[in-house]
Formats: C-alpha cells, structure tokens, sequence
C-alpha cells in the first residue's frame, strides 16, 4: 500500500489542527489543567478526546502545509482558541474561589489558608473546600461531557482557518471577569449578611456591657456561626453551580459563533 505526500498530508491534516484546540482546551480547563494531572497526561487526554471527536465532527480542513507560514498561522489560532475556551470555564470555578474567600475573611479563617493543587496558589481553606465540592458536583452532573460536547461544536461553529477570534471576542473575554467577581459575591451573600449581623450585636454588646470583652467570645462565635451558616447555604451552593455552569457553557458557545461575539 502506497500513500502520496498530498494523502499523508491531509491525514494529518484531519486530526493535527483539531488537536491543537484539543490540546490548548485541556491545559487551561480546569480539572484537567489542575498540577496533579502532569503534562504527559494532559496529552494523552487529548490525543483521546481527538480520536473521539474528529471522526463525528466531520470538519472542513483546510489542504495547507503543517510547516508553512500558513500552517502555522493556522496552529495559532487554534491553540489561541482551545486556550480561550478554557480559560472562560476557569472563571466559573474561580467564583466559588472568590466567594470562599469573603466568607474565610468574614469569619475570620483569612489567615487559616493551604495550596490549592489545581492552581498552585495559596487560598483559603474555605476556598479550597468550596472548590473540592463544586468540582465534584460538576463531574456528577457530567459539565466535562458538556465542554466536550462544546468542544465538538465549535469546529461547526467556527471552523479550523487562519481566521477566527476578532478583537470582539477579547474584549467579551475579558468583560466576563466581572460576572466572576459578581458571582462571588453573589455565592458568599448569605454569610456576609449573616455575619455582619453577628458582629453588630458584637458591638452593641460591648457598648452595653464594657466588661465582656468581644474577643473573648466573639471570635470563636463568629467562626462557630459561619460553620453553621455554610451548612445551612450549602445545599444552595448546586443550585448556584447549575445556573452559573449553564449560563458560562452559553457564552462559551457564544465565543466560538462565526462572529465572534459574546
């Protein structure tokens, strides 16, 4: 069996562009892009979901060389948009991050912080619960196979080319890291209303009584009530993690439209 330099070519063709997308969405998604998952298995995971993918996406690619000015024009753009996709779902986890850390400071556990294995920072040990559990409610309700599914459509969507992102799809990029912000405040919410309850009556019990010293007591239950306070709200925490996974996977689909909008 003989094949020629324009069939070898296209062979590859098929499935190297659709992995540099692949490929530049698993090393900014989290989950897969967390420090425990090294880079040889991110590669792997992506060689896998490309074998998986490229045959039912029935893609148009185009007949440019790999190695050329094109081609690599071509690479570019791809990993510029699998890294894009990622890095949008990032700010949905980030919110919890972001909310657990208001209530860590509210509560006074500020200071009680370890590092976070899925980015390498130091945050909060609130955080970094929240973060544990939303990314388990996450897989449970199957949001990888969703980004995947995602994934698979944006070749539809946006086709592999030289062309794709425009400066609007950046500035919507980046006007999304307010929704991130907002949705962390939203999630921290209920104990920010709570605590600032407890430490007004702190307060008026140290104006009433001067010789109860509100460090005394106030610190340990500051910390006791936000336990209680998160107990109460985490049920709350999925119904959050729902509407804000539908709402980012949306203008994940949005991001890869011809053009380009958000």
């Amino acid at each position: 069996m003989e094949f020629s330099t324009a069939e070898i070519t296209g062979l590859i063709g098929i499935y190297i562009w659709p992995f540099f997308r692949i490929a530049a969405l698993v090393m900014a998604a989290p989950i897969f892009s967390s420090n425990f998952v090294n880079t040889r298995s991110r590669l792997l995971i992506a060689l896998a979901i490309s074998i998986a993918i490229v045959p039912s996406i029935q893609a148009s690619v185009p007949a440019v060389d790999p190695l050329s000015g094109a081609g690599l024009l071509i690479v570019a753009q791809q990993i510029l948009i699998g890294a894009c996709m990622g890095f949008m779902l990032q700010f949905l986890f980030n919110a919890f991050i972001i909310g657990g850390q208001i209530i860590a400071m509210q509560m006074g556990l500020g200071f009680a912080s370890m590092v976070d294995p899925q980015n390498g920072v130091t945050v909060p040990v609130i955080s970094q619960f929240y973060l544990i559990f939303v990314t388990l409610v996450f897989i449970s309700l199957n949001g990888h196979l969703i980004l995947l599914q995602v994934l698979a459509e944006s070749f539809i969507t946006m086709p592999v080319s030289a062309t794709g992102l425009t400066s609007t799809s950046f500035y919507g990029l980046v006007g999304q890291a307010s929704w991130m912000y907002a949705s962390g405040v939203l999630v921290a919410l209920p104990a920010i209303g709570s605590l600032m309850m407890v430490n007004l009556a702190f307060g008026i019990l140290s104006r009433a009584a001067p010789q109860i010293s509100p460090f005394s007591i106030g610190f340990p239950m500051t910390i006791i009530l936000g336990f209680a306070i998160m107990f109460v709200t985490l049920p709350s925490i999925a119904n959050h993690l729902l509407t804000m996974s539908d709402y980012m996977l949306q203008m994940i689909r949005l991001f890869v439209q011809p053009a380009g909008a958000v």
